[in-house]
C-alpha cells in the first residue's frame, strides 16, 4: 500500500477539512504531517460545524486512527483545549489518536517570541498567527527543541534549559515586551503548559514512523493531510511570506517518517477564486467592491484568527506551479457555489511582469509589480448548492470546470457546492 496525501494548492483555506472528513471512510489513518495550530480545518455536518486546529479531520469518524506526526509542532494548551471540546460532544479522542513521540512542543516563550518578532518587522510584518510555530521551527532546526517523547525524560530541566535561551532573545527586546506586559503572564502559561502535559500523559505516544510503515506492510489504507497551502511552503512559496514547514507533498516523507516511493495518490484542492490571510503578494487580489462581494457570500475569515480574507480571480499560473511541485494527480475545486451570483467570471491564465510574458511559469520574485492577464467566462446566474451530480450543474458552471482542466492538464474529480459534507459531487 502507499500513502494517499491531500494538501492545498493555495495559500491555505481551501478546504481541506471538509475533504478529509468526506472522504475518511476511505482510510484506516488519516495522519497531519506538518504546521501546528496555525492550521483551521472547517467540517460542517448534521447541521454542525467544527473548526480542528491540530487534530486530524478523521477523528470524527469510527474505527479511523488520526496520527499528529513528527513534522507538526504541538501547542499542548491548545491541544488539549480541542480534545476537552471534542470529548464534551461525545467523541472518543483517546481510542482514536496517537502522537508522535518526534513531534517538538510549542512553549510559552515561543509564543512571545512570535510576537516580538511580529512587531519589530513593522510595515514588512508576516502576518504571522502568533501560534509560536516560527521559533518552534527554529529551536528544532537549531536542535533546541523539546519533544513529545522528552515529557517522561528530564522535561523540567529541558524546559527551563530552553526558557533560559529564551530570555536571553528576549533581553534584547525589552522595552516593546514591557509595553506588552508578557513578562506578567508568563507564570500562569507556565501552569497551563505543565497541566497540559499532565493531561497529554494519558495518551499514546509512538514512534509514527514504524507505526505508519508497519500500517503500510498490513495493507492499511493511509491518508497524509495537510496544513497551510503550497504557496506557503518554506522553500517554494511566496518567500518570505510563508509559514516555517513544508506544506508540499515532500513534507509528508519528512514529517511522516515514509520512503518518496509509497506517496500514492496526491489530491490537490483550490478554491474556485483564490484567497490569502495575511502579507505578502497576491497577483489577483480584488481590493474592490467584487473581493468585498466574494468575501461576504463566501464568509471568507480566518477559521484560526477570524482576520478577513483577501479574495481574488482564481490564479492559474499559481495553480499549475503547486500542481507541478506537488505532483498532483487529482484536483478537487472547492467553493464552487460562490461564483454563482457573479455575471462574468474572469480567470487570470498569465503574468505580465515588465513586458515579459509568463504562462507556464511564475517569476521568482512575485512581490515585483505583476499584470494579472485575464480571460472573461460566462456566469451561471444560478444557485447550485442543491446539485447532486455533475449533469445537474449548469453549463457555464460546467464549461468554468472543463476549462480549468485543460489549462492544469489534470483531472478534477470532486465539486464542492456547498460547505456540508454531502455537497459535494463525484465525477
Amino acid at each position: 500500500m502507499k500513502v494517499d496525501v491531500l494538501l492545498g494548492l493555495q495559500w491555505g483555506d481551501e478546504g481541506k477539512g471538509k475533504l478529509v472528513d468526506f472522504i475518511t471512510p476511505n482510510y484506516d489513518i488519516i495522519a497531519r504531517f506538518q504546521g501546528g495550530a496555525n492550521a483551521g480545518h472547517t467540517l460542517i455536518f448534521d447541521g454542525k460545524k467544527y473548526v480542528l486546529h491540530l487534530i486530524p479531520s478523521g477523528i470524527f469518524r469510527n474505527n479511523c486512527i488520526n496520527i499528529i506526526g513528527a513534522g507538526v509542532v504541538i501547542d499542548p494548551i491548545a491541544l488539549v483545549e480541542e480534545i476537552k471540546t471534542l470529548q464534551e460532544i461525545g467523541v472518543d479522542v483517546k481510542s482514536k489518536l496517537k502522537i508522535s513521540k518526534r513531534a517538538h512542543l510549542i512553549l510559552p516563550t515561543h509564543r512571545i517570541l512570535d510576537k516580538v518578532s511580529e512587531l519589530d518587522k513593522g510595515d514588512a510584518k508576516i502576518g504571522s498567527t502568533l501560534k509560536g510555530i516560527g521559533p518552534t521551527y527554529m529551536d528544532k532546526t537549531g536542535r533546541n527543541g523539546i519533544r513529545i517523547g522528552d515529557i517522561n525524560n528530564d522535561l523540567n530541566s529541558k524546559y527551563q534549559s530552553l526558557k533560559d535561551k529564551h530570555y536571553l532573545i528576549m533581553d534584547r527586546h525589552q522595552k516593546t515586551l514591557q509595553e506588552l506586559d508578557y513578562y506578567s503572564t508568563v507564570k500562569e502559561e507556565e501552569e497551563r503548559w505543565f497541566d497540559s502535559i499532565e493531561f497529554l500523559k494519558s495518551f499514546d505516544f509512538i514512534d509514527s514512523e514504524y507505526y505508519i510503515n508497519k500500517a503500510l506492510k498490513e495493507r492499511k489504507t493511509v491518508l497524509a493531510e495537510g496544513a497551510q497551502g503550497s504557496l506557503l511552503d518554506v522553500d517554494y512559496g511566496t518567500y518570505p511570506f510563508v509559514t516555517s514547514s513544508s506544506t508540499t507533498v515532500s513534507g509528508v516523507c519528512s514529517g511522516l517518517g515514509v520512503p518518496p516511493h509509497a506517496i500514492g495518490n496526491v489530491t490537490g484542492i483550490f478554491k474556485a477564486y483564490t484567497t490569502r490571510v495575511g502579507s505578502g503578494p497576491f497577483p489577483t487580489e480584488l481590493d474592490n467592491e467584487i473581493g468585498e462581494k466574494m468575501r461576504k457570500i463566501g464568509s471568507e475569515f480566518g477559521a484560526t484568527t477570524g482576520r478577513p480574507r483577501r479574495c481574488g480571480w482564481l490564479d492559474l499560473p499559481a495553480l499549475k506551479y503547486a500542481c507541478m511541485i506537488n505532483g498532483v494527480t487529482e484536483l478537487n475545486i472547492m467553493k464552487l457555489d460562490i461564483l454563482s451570483e457573479f455575471d462574468t467570471i474572469k480567470v487570470c491564465v498569465g503574468y505580465n511582469v515588465d513586458g515579459e510574458f509568463y504562462k507556464d511559469t511564475i517569476p521568482f520574485d512575485v512581490s515585483v509589480p505583476i499584470e494579472p492577464i485575464y480571460v472573461e467566462l460566462k456566469g451561471w446566474n444560478k444557485d447550485i448548492s442543491n446539485c447532486k451530480v455533475f449533469e445537474e450543474l449548469p453549463k457555464e458552471a460546467k464549461d468554468y470546470i472543463a476549462f480549468i482542466q485543460l489549462e492544469t492538464n489534470c483531472p478534477i474529480t470532486r465539486v464542492s457546492v456547498g460547505p456540508d459534507r454531502l455537497q459535494t459531487i463525484m465525477r
